[in-house]
Protein backbone atom coordinates (compact mmCIF):
# COMPACT_ATOMS: atom_id res chain seq x y z
CA UNK A 1 0.00 0.00 0.00
CA UNK A 2 1.25 3.46 -0.85
CA UNK A 3 2.20 5.66 2.14
CA UNK A 4 -0.24 8.34 0.96
CA UNK A 5 -3.03 5.79 0.94
CA UNK A 6 -2.27 4.79 4.50
CA UNK A 7 -2.47 8.44 5.59
CA UNK A 8 -6.00 8.68 4.13
CA UNK A 9 -6.97 5.39 5.80
CA UNK A 10 -5.73 6.65 9.17
CA UNK A 11 -7.80 9.84 8.82
CA UNK A 12 -10.83 7.81 7.70
CA UNK A 13 -10.48 5.45 10.62
CA UNK A 14 -10.27 8.38 13.03
CA UNK A 15 -13.59 9.70 11.75
CA UNK A 16 -15.12 6.22 11.95
CA UNK A 17 -14.02 5.86 15.58
CA UNK A 18 -15.27 9.35 16.46
CA UNK A 19 -18.68 8.67 14.92
CA UNK A 20 -18.91 5.37 16.78
CA UNK A 21 -18.00 6.90 20.12
CA UNK A 22 -20.55 9.68 19.75
CA UNK A 23 -23.22 7.21 18.61
CA UNK A 24 -22.66 5.24 21.81
CA UNK A 25 -23.20 8.22 24.12
CA UNK A 26 -26.27 7.59 26.24
CA UNK A 27 -26.90 11.12 27.47
CA UNK A 28 -27.29 13.95 24.94
CA UNK A 29 -25.60 12.38 21.89
CA UNK A 30 -24.67 14.76 19.10
CA UNK A 31 -26.46 13.21 16.11
CA UNK A 32 -25.01 15.83 13.76
CA UNK A 33 -21.49 14.76 14.77
CA UNK A 34 -22.32 11.09 14.24
CA UNK A 35 -23.61 11.78 10.74
CA UNK A 36 -20.81 14.20 9.84
CA UNK A 37 -18.00 11.88 10.94
CA UNK A 38 -19.67 8.88 9.29
CA UNK A 39 -19.77 10.85 6.02
CA UNK A 40 -16.18 12.01 6.48
CA UNK A 41 -14.98 8.47 7.10
CA UNK A 42 -16.67 7.16 3.96
CA UNK A 43 -15.29 10.06 1.91
CA UNK A 44 -11.75 9.55 3.18
CA UNK A 45 -11.86 5.79 2.62
CA UNK A 46 -13.01 6.41 -0.95
CA UNK A 47 -10.22 8.95 -1.42
CA UNK A 48 -7.73 6.41 -0.05
CA UNK A 49 -8.80 4.02 -2.79
CA UNK A 50 -8.46 6.79 -5.37
CA UNK A 51 -4.94 7.54 -4.12
CA UNK A 52 -4.04 3.86 -4.23
CA UNK A 53 -5.22 3.63 -7.85
CA UNK A 54 -3.59 6.97 -8.72
CA UNK A 55 -6.89 8.57 -9.71
CA UNK A 56 -6.63 12.35 -9.47
CA UNK A 57 -9.13 14.29 -7.38
CA UNK A 58 -9.30 17.60 -5.58
CA UNK A 59 -8.50 17.31 -1.87
CA UNK A 60 -11.35 19.67 -1.08
CA UNK A 61 -13.86 17.66 -3.11
CA UNK A 62 -16.90 16.24 -1.40
CA UNK A 63 -17.99 12.61 -1.29
CA UNK A 64 -20.10 12.99 -4.43
CA UNK A 65 -17.10 14.35 -6.35
CA UNK A 66 -14.87 11.55 -5.12
CA UNK A 67 -17.55 9.02 -6.07
CA UNK A 68 -17.65 10.46 -9.60
CA UNK A 69 -13.85 10.36 -9.84
CA UNK A 70 -13.92 6.71 -8.87
CA UNK A 71 -16.74 5.87 -11.29
CA UNK A 72 -14.27 5.56 -14.15
CA UNK A 73 -11.99 3.17 -12.27
CA UNK A 74 -11.71 -0.59 -12.62
CA UNK A 75 -13.50 -1.31 -9.32
CA UNK A 76 -16.56 0.83 -10.04
CA UNK A 77 -18.81 -2.21 -10.46
CA UNK A 78 -17.91 -3.38 -6.95
CA UNK A 79 -19.14 -0.25 -5.16
CA UNK A 80 -22.75 0.00 -3.99
CA UNK A 81 -23.41 3.73 -4.29
CA UNK A 82 -26.57 3.75 -2.17
CA UNK A 83 -24.79 4.06 1.20
CA UNK A 84 -22.51 6.72 -0.30
CA UNK A 85 -25.50 8.64 -1.64
CA UNK A 86 -27.25 8.53 1.75
CA UNK A 87 -24.13 9.80 3.53
CA UNK A 88 -23.33 12.57 1.03
CA UNK A 89 -25.61 15.30 2.48
CA UNK A 90 -24.02 14.92 5.92
CA UNK A 91 -20.78 16.44 4.69
CA UNK A 92 -22.30 19.89 4.51
CA UNK A 93 -25.90 19.99 5.73
CA UNK A 94 -25.19 19.05 9.34
CA UNK A 95 -22.76 21.92 9.81
CA UNK A 96 -25.57 24.46 9.63
CA UNK A 97 -28.69 25.04 11.74
CA UNK A 98 -31.04 23.79 9.02
CA UNK A 99 -29.46 20.33 8.90
CA UNK A 100 -30.25 18.63 12.18
CA UNK A 101 -30.22 14.86 11.96
CA UNK A 102 -32.17 12.92 14.54
CA UNK A 103 -31.50 9.58 16.22
CA UNK A 104 -32.87 7.68 13.23
CA UNK A 105 -30.49 9.46 10.84
CA UNK A 106 -27.56 8.64 13.09
CA UNK A 107 -28.68 4.99 13.38
CA UNK A 108 -28.75 4.78 9.57
CA UNK A 109 -25.48 6.65 9.04
CA UNK A 110 -23.38 4.27 11.10
CA UNK A 111 -24.29 1.07 9.20
CA UNK A 112 -23.90 2.93 5.89
CA UNK A 113 -20.46 4.06 6.96
CA UNK A 114 -19.55 0.58 8.18
CA UNK A 115 -20.64 -0.92 4.85
CA UNK A 116 -18.51 1.54 2.89
CA UNK A 117 -15.59 1.05 5.28
CA UNK A 118 -15.70 -2.74 5.00
CA UNK A 119 -15.89 -2.74 1.22
CA UNK A 120 -13.14 -0.17 0.72
CA UNK A 121 -10.84 -1.84 3.24
CA UNK A 122 -11.37 -5.09 1.32
CA UNK A 123 -10.59 -3.37 -2.00
CA UNK A 124 -7.46 -1.92 -0.40
CA UNK A 125 -6.40 -5.40 0.74
CA UNK A 126 -6.80 -4.55 4.43
CA UNK A 127 -8.20 -6.58 7.29
CA UNK A 128 -11.76 -5.78 8.29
Amino acid sequence: MRPETLEWVEKAEGDFQTAGREAAVAEAPNFSAVCFHAQQSAEKYLKALLVEHEVLFSQDSQLADARRAFASGKDRHRIDCRPLARLTPYGIDVRYPVGRPDANAAKEAMPDCATVRSLLRKLLGMLL
